[in-house]
């Protein structure tokens, strides 16, 4: 599948381009200890660095990223981004822009002052028809002060205009900057066809299959990273 990303011209050597997402590792997990201490395992054990379906959900898709520098404090959101003249008379300047709370009131996200954020979107995106794009949260960075609230655009039909993705700002001692390339939403695209479900009692091969497999992870790490996992091929 190709993924079309455009741009008013101006802007087109300005703004910080979607990355794939194993381009944004964070350094946190980077840095982070393969192996750790286990009180209750008496024996050091392997941490989550060494976790494929952790690390390759972090590793999936695209990220948008944050086009500029944002200041954080004392409940504002400043910014100093100089912009070129734009070609088009309704496209976003500023980075953020803000929702009322009553548009999320009665959900789990709201709560007292809560601060829903929008980050606007200076791309467009444009895929292959029947397909939609999913935003969610960057994945497993709950490091970042805000939660993205999940979204799914039709985005072979939607792709004239931005998506624009709300927040909520969560960590309310933050203060300090945000800076330019913080990944503020992570994209792939989805089938718009529904699956079929199928529902199966597992027939005796199944059954043989199943206690071999967890035979084998039993006695060994390893098993899935190395006879499983399908290569990831990196852009």
């Amino acid at each position: 599948m190709d993924i079309t990303f455009r741009c008013d011209p101006a802007l087109f050597d300005v703004l910080p381009r979607p990355i794939p997402g194993s381009a944004a590792l964070p350094e946190w997990l980077r840095k982070m200890a393969p192996r750790m201490p286990s009180d209750v395992h008496q024996r050091s054990i392997r941490t989550v660095k060494q976790c494929p379906p952790f690390v390759d959900a972090m590793m999936h898709g695209f990220l948008i990223l944050l086009p500029c520098d944002v200041t954080v404090g004392a409940g504002q959101f400043t910014w100093n981004w100089e912009l070129p003249a734009l070609g088009m008379k309704h496209h976003p300047r500023a980075p953020i822009s803000f929702h009322v709370p009553e548009q999320i009131a009665g959900t789990p996200f709201a709560h007292e002052n809560a601060s829903i954020i929008k980050f606007n979107s200076f791309w467009t995106v444009e895929l292959d028809p029947n397909w939609s794009l999913m935003a969610v949260h960057p994945i497993n960075r709950a490091d970042l002060p805000f939660r993205l609230i999940t979204g799914v655009v039709d985005s072979d039909r939607f792709h004239d205009v931005g998506i624009n993705f709300p927040a909520v700002w969560s960590d309310k001692n933050f203060s300090g900057v945000l800076p330019k390339g913080t990944p503020i939403a992570q994209c792939y695209p989805v089938p718009r066809e529904a699956p079929t479900l199928v529902f199966e009692a597992m027939s005796d091969d199944k059954m043989r299959r199943y206690d071999d497999l967890a035979s084998k992870i039993m006695a060994a790490p390893g098993v899935y990273r190395q006879q499983h996992r399908s290569k990831r091929v990196t852009p």
